[in-house]
């Protein structure tokens, strides 16, 4: 049973994120606030036949059968409180106060699923009082979610109260239950899919266990309940023989490598060697042609091919980060611990980030908000997930590019590096503990490290500050209208040195734990 101060703890965390979720209503909304009412109003208009081949907006549905009919159940009602919000011809590019006010309060609403997701986690491991409330804050004020969800907008937060609850069921050793969670996962968002091949090993060795007999009995089990979520996500545009449209909206691979702003990740280092090596070898007379910039030309597509390097496919993307997951997938298949869990998947996640076709910068959240529940594990966690969060919350400081919420993005970022800077201090406060040895039968002192940032942090930290100062204050001054694009290209390739360092980490963490 949870205690009842355990729930209005995790409750009245959530009441404060609710609050200053109110107070973004107004702020800025992107290009995803009109895709999302598209959508409530593509799914409450048309049948469900034409919900995958419709062509009225260039915001097309390209997300799962799940989150269409998420969708859907909001267009009932959207309808009663805005009939033109839903009306899929008269309501292109319509932002009524009651159209905004309803999308946005749909957000914080359906952020319930990450706020039960962390409570259940905490209670689970029988975390401390304090260990439990860093945690609750940790996810359910992680400044990226206020970002991307309720400025920029979108739905990760409900999506990740899902990878979260799975995770929690298979901690629990529920596997059955955190397989179906997983794959009802899948059909709202296929992006999760990264994660699959470590669910796949871990629960077929960790479920499908017991006997040859008893084995294969849990594997036919397994089995037939992920495929009845698939059935029941899919069956209905198998009959109507839409299922060809479906997949092709759901992969999309002519956009091409890179983001329009690159995702601070490994192929930003690639771009940026190809276009060096150009730019060096027609300087000595080499007859290629001239590198263009329209990586970073802002626009979302297909790039211009390699000047010198090869060329990256999507399959040499899929089988890069396939290879990348593949010493945690050693790792579950020899050893399938609970307790891995969530750093085996979220390591699935930043490979995927780190080495994925056309990755947006917004799927950092999804190995961030899980690693949170790693971060008081140790000392080292706990200082990897400072530099991690922060770089991860700056990265995408681009997409809220008006002036008017610079202040608030900032304050954002401050206010979760001081909930981190003092929370982690007070967790890991550097304690001396006397310990017996039984061997020698004296007393022992083991010093236990104390939570600080280090030179090295220190020194990155003051980099990505530069950076922000020469985008914001220094460049316009110097260049002007020139160069718009070089800002983001320092931001992409700043923040991806930490995305590396995190990976690197990451790895050497699975490597080096039994």
């Amino acid at each position: 049973m949870t205690e009842p101060h355990q729930i209005g703890g995790v409750w009245w965390s959530a009441l404060v994120a609710a609050a200053v979720k109110l107070l973004l209503v107004p702020a800025y909304r992107s290009t995803d606030f009109e895709v999302h009412r598209h959508w409530l109003a593509l799914t409450h208009s048309l049948p469900l036949s034409r919900w995958y081949s419709d062509t009225t907006s260039e915001w097309t549905l390209d997300y799962p059968p799940f989150f269409a009919y998420f969708e859907k159940f909001l267009s009932l009602f959207a309808a009663r409180l805005d009939p033109t919000m839903v009306d899929l011809h008269r309501g292109l590019n319509y932002a009524s106060p009651r159209a905004i006010l309803f999308q946005r309060l749909s957000v914080t609403l359906s952020d319930v699923v990450l706020v039960y997701s962390a409570c259940r986690l905490t209670k689970n491991r029988n975390c401390r009082d304090f260990e439990r409330l860093l945690i609750w804050a940790l996810v359910i004020w992680a400044p990226g979610l206020f970002l991307v969800d309720h400025m920029h907008f979108q739905y990760n937060g409900f999506l990740l109260g899902m990878l979260l609850l799975s995770i929690s069921c298979l901690e629990e050793g529920r596997d059955l239950m955190g397989g179906f969670i997983f794959a009802v996962l899948l059909c709202f968002k296929h992006l999760f899919a990264v994660a699959a091949p470590v669910y796949f090993v871990y629960l077929f060795r960790h479920y499908c266990r017991g006997g040859l007999l008893k084995g294969f009995a849990r594997l036919v089990l397994m089995g037939s309940v992920v495929l009845a979520v698939f059935a029941a996500a899919y069956t209905p545009f198998w009959y109507l023989g839409q299922i060809q449209e479906v997949l092709r909206r759901m992969f999309p691979f002519g956009r091409g490598l890179c983001h329009a702003y690159w995702a601070p990740n490994f192929w930003v280092f690639y771009i940026m060697l190809d276009k060096v090596l150009g730019f060096l070898l027609v300087r000595l007379g080499f007859n290629i042609q001239s590198p263009k910039a329209s990586f970073t030309g802002g626009l979302v597509g297909d790039s211009s091919p390699f000047t010198v390097l090869p060329t990256i496919t999507p399959l040499i993307t899929f089988i890069t980060v396939l290879f990348a997951i593949s010493p945690c997938l050693i790792k579950a298949w020899r050893n399938p611990q609970p307790r891995m869990v969530s750093r085996w998947i979220s390591y699935a996640y930043t490979c995927g980030f780190m080495f994925g076709w056309h990755v947006h910068e917004k799927a950092s959240l999804h190995f961030v908000i899980p690693l949170a529940l790693t971060s008081l594990k140790s000392v080292e966690d706990a200082k990897h997930y400072f530099l991690l969060s922060i770089v991860s919350c700056y990265s995408l400081f681009p997409l809220l590019f008006e002036a008017q919420e610079y202040p608030l993005k900032v304050v954002l970022l401050l206010l979760h590096a001081s909930l981190m800077l003092f929370g982690f201090s007070a967790y890991f406060p550097g304690a001396t503990a006397k310990i017996e040895t039984a061997v020698k039968g004296r007393d022992t002192k083991l010093e236990t490290p104390a939570f600080h940032i280090g030179w090295f942090g220190k020194s990155y930290l003051v980099g990505l500050l530069v950076v922000e100062i020469w985008g914001q204050f220094l460049h316009p001054i110097i260049f002007g209208d020139q160069l718009p694009f070089l800002p983001l290209m320092m931001i992409s390739i700043s923040c991806a040195l930490g995305m590396m360092y995190s990976w690197i980490w990451q790895l050497r963490q699975i490597a080096l734990t039994h």
